[in-house]
Formats: C-alpha cells, structure tokens, sequence
C-alpha cells in the first residue's frame, strides 16, 4: 500500500511523491483522507528552516497534524468502522520518511485509538478542531479567561470565541497588521498603540513574537498571569523588576490532550462555539507547493486548507 504525500526535502524544498505505507495491524485503520490544514505555527518554522532542535525532527518529513478522512480499511482491534468521517491528529506510516506530524498525504495508516469520530456536517471546518483544542488548552478549568489576546490569526480568534463562550467578558483582541483586525464575532480588534490599559489580570499570546515580553508586562495588573501559547523560534528573555513589582505570572501552554478535543466538540454540538469565517483558502492537494508558500507568506491567508479527494 502507498500513498501520496507533502514531502518536506528541507527547508522551501516541498512537493509531492509517493511513499509507501506501514502494513496496517489489526488494532490500526487506514483513512482515506479528505482535507488537510496547514499550520502556519510549527509547520511555517519547519518549511522555513528555523524550527529549534524537537523529538523527531529532521529531513526529510511528512508535514501535518489537522486532517479529516473516511475510514476505508478497520482492524478488529481498532475499535471503528469502515464508512466513518474521523479526525487525524498526524501519523507515523512512512516507513524511513519521518512523520512530523505526517497527515498531509492521501491516504493514511493509523491506530484507531487515534482518530476522533466527527459530525458529517462537519466537512472541511473538521480540520480546525486541533486549533481549537489548542486554544482551550490554554484555558484549563481553574484559569482566566483571556482578558487581552495577541495575535487574531485563526488561534486568537479561536481564544477570543472560547472565551464568550464560557461567560467571560468579551476580551480584547491585538493585531499590527490592519489586514488582520476584521472578523471579530463580539470582541474588539485593536492597533496595540491604540491601547492605553495596564491591568490586564490574563493576558494569552499567540503571536510567536518573542520579543514582546516586556510590553506584555508592562500591561499587566498586580499577580497578573502571561499565557504563553504560541511557538517560539527564538529565547524569550525579560526584565526582571518589572515583573518583580507585579509579581507576575508566566504559564506555558503545550500541546491540546484528548479532554480538550472533547469539550470542543461538545461546544460545536451545543451551539455555543462556531468554526465559521476561519477558512479562507482552499486548494487542491496537487498544487502543494503553491498552497503552502501562500499560508506562510499571505497575511489575507488565514487558513489554508488542502482538498486530497481527487488525489489517488
């Protein structure tokens, strides 16, 4: 069995070829895959070439962690039936070709315990739901609602929905890029030199920028907490008394858990969040190459999402 895959040589080296797959087992399905995101966080430093030293790391890689497919092929132990739409948190099913996170391919050899059933209305909006799970991993039970978001790509806007729909007061959204601040659903989207306010009591970044913890600091309220939610290339670095006075919080948000993907579609069932307006380019999987360079250097790109279901 093979298949055909986004192939990152190295960095700004991508393409498609065909590779083989691992034999599935009797505990793994084979998905039949149907859309896939392209992450203009980890994969954009991958694609790149400034993705700091992480486990599995290395060229050549299958991109991706946000694909949605049909399951053609169960194995008895794998717990789902041949016919379901799932989604794929990423596979390691190329044989010598890493998989980081390796869901950008047509067809994909995975555990069943991996992939999450998901709504047929759902469609390609399913692609979004690891984005989402990140975003409510930032705010576990127990933590502040957002007052002040960095960044209004598709994780901002995400923090910001999952924030009115928890009851908090609708939280205060930062872009530069005046390209970028449209589309708030109930919120403000702000030029951050436009912002005079120093007590923020939660403060969620997003952007990547590390460089912005000292204004981050600086806008914070007395025991005031910084999330560090997006993925930084660089060292993050601070001045000390100033974070000293406020005695200030640093929290760091790693990767979503499977209660978050949960809770998410839960909210997507109740009504109570909308994956709408996130989506805002799609392309047929062939055109890869183009598709990826227009997600990392586009800024009208928020989402680009691949289409593989005339891609055999």
């Amino acid at each position: 069995m093979d298949t055909i895959a986004v192939l990152l040589r190295g960095p700004e080296d991508l393409g498609l070829e065909r590779l083989d797959l691992t034999p599935p087992g009797t505990d793994d399905v084979v998905v039949a895959v149907e859309w896939s995101g392209i992450s203009t966080g980890t994969e954009r430093l991958l694609w790149s070439g400034r993705m700091p030293h992480f486990p599995g790391m290395g060229y050549p890689l299958v991109p991706g962690y946000e694909a949605v497919g049909r399951v053609t092929q169960a194995g008895p132990d794998a717990g789902r039936a041949v016919g379901e739409r799932v989604f794929v948190p990423g596979a390691r099913c190329f044989g010598p070709v890493r998989g980081l996170f390796g869901g950008a391919a047509a067809r994909l050899v995975v555990p069943g315990a991996k992939v999450v059933p998901i709504g047929e209305g759902l469609g390609e909006a399913g692609v979004l739901l690891a984005l989402a799970a990140t975003a409510h991993h930032a705010t576990p039970a127990g933590a502040l609602q957002p007052e002040l978001i960095i960044g209004h790509g598709v994780l901002g806007r995400l923090l910001a929905r999952l924030a009115i729909a928890a009851g908090a007061p609708p939280p205060t959204v930062w872009d530069s890029n005046a390209s970028r601040r449209d589309g708030a659903e109930g919120y403000r989207v702000v030029d951050p030199a436009t912002d005079d306010r120093r007590d923020y009591r939660a403060i969620c970044d997003v952007s990547g920028d590390p460089k912005l913890l000292d204004t981050l600091i600086a806008r914070l309220a007395p025991s005031g907490e910084i999330c560090l939610a997006g993925f930084y290339a660089e060292p993050l670095s601070f001045a000390f008394p100033p974070a000293f006075m406020r005695e200030a919080r640093l929290r760091i948000a790693a990767e979503w858990k499977a209660p978050d993907l949960l809770a998410v579609q839960a909210l997507l069932a109740a009504g109570r969040l909308s994956l709408d307006g996130l989506i805002t380019h799609v392309a047929a999987a062939a055109r890869a190459p183009d598709a990826y360079r227009t997600a990392f250097t586009d800024a009208a790109c928020l989402k680009m999402i691949l289409d593989w279901r005339d891609c055999a």
